[in-house]
């Protein structure tokens, strides 16, 4: 039975991969900081902040007695804000980059001795976000993925050269907490904001317009399912990615620039 380790796996695209791979033999190790409390055959479920190395190096040393291969390690975990980053405080600014960056950075950095015994891959899930010029409120969160993908690129390249793949996901809207999350920080702005009052409100139209066409969670599960089965994956591969962001990160900054101003005045 193939061994694989999924963070973020109590919801959204990393509960659905965890379903997914379970019901096709996989053996999961679903990580997250919550429960869930459904449990699912092949599906063993750890409580793990990745922003804590002690609560890592228990599920590594749990884990590392159940096997000593991964075929996998699958990065999830990440959470969203929204705000001006004139007016986030530092306190929050850090607590995005300790989950959604240096809590992929710790994982893999800690499985991988059982990902290189087990000639596994390794998968990062940013975002399109990440390619894209950064968009106004949603910019913390756009700064994390794209370091997180390039984050993900370099280790691409590095273990690459010891036969490691690994594989970069950039989903679009995915129906998942994170969309909940997203219009709860979104009406946080709105309340919070001193600079920006006239301008959140048609903001969230915008970003509600774009959730409108988010994709389930098991679109994602079954891309993964695909990447885990190919001899030679791709190093990236993107999902359900918005024409109108495409559209709009064509154009120069000065124009994208004076395209918002037109939208949100």
């Amino acid at each position: 039975m193939k061994n694989v380790l999924i963070t973020g796996g109590a919801s959204g695209m990393g509960r659905a991969t965890a379903v997914k791979l379970a019901k096709n033999g996989y053996n999961v190790f679903s990580c997250d900081i919550k429960t869930n409390e459904e449990e699912i055959k092949n599906i063993t479920q750890l409580q793990v902040d990745v922003t804590n190395m002690q609560s890592i190096q228990d599920a590594f040393d749990f884990v590392s007695k159940q096997t000593d291969t991964l075929d996998a390690v699958i990065n999830f975990a990440g959470i969203i804000m929204m705000n001006s980053l004139i007016e986030i405080s530092e306190e929050d600014f850090l607590k995005i980059f300790n989950v959604n960056v240096f809590g992929a950075y710790r994982i893999n950095k800690t499985f991988f001795p059982l990902v290189q015994k087990g000639n596994g891959k390794i998968i990062i899930t940013t975002s399109e976000l990440a390619a894209n010029k950064i968009l106004p409120f949603n910019s913390i969160y756009s700064i994390t993925k794209k370091s997180l993908d390039a984050y993900a690129q370099g280790l691409t390249m590095e273990l690459g050269l010891l036969g490691i793949p690994v594989i970069t996901i950039r989903p679009g809207a995915v129906e998942t907490p994170i969309i909940k999350d997203s219009t709860k920080e979104m009406e946080a702005l709105n309340t919070g904001t001193k600079l920006y009052k006239n301008t959140i409100t048609k903001f969230k139209h915008i970003v509600d317009s774009e959730q409108g066409g988010a994709i389930s969670p098991e679109k994602i599960a079954n891309l993964v399912f695909k990447i885990l089965n190919k001899n030679n994956p791709k190093h990236i591969y993107k999902k359900n990615t918005s024409k109108k962001l495409k559209l709009l990160n064509m154009v120069s900054t000065k124009f994208q620039l004076k395209i918002l101003k037109m939208i949100l005045k």
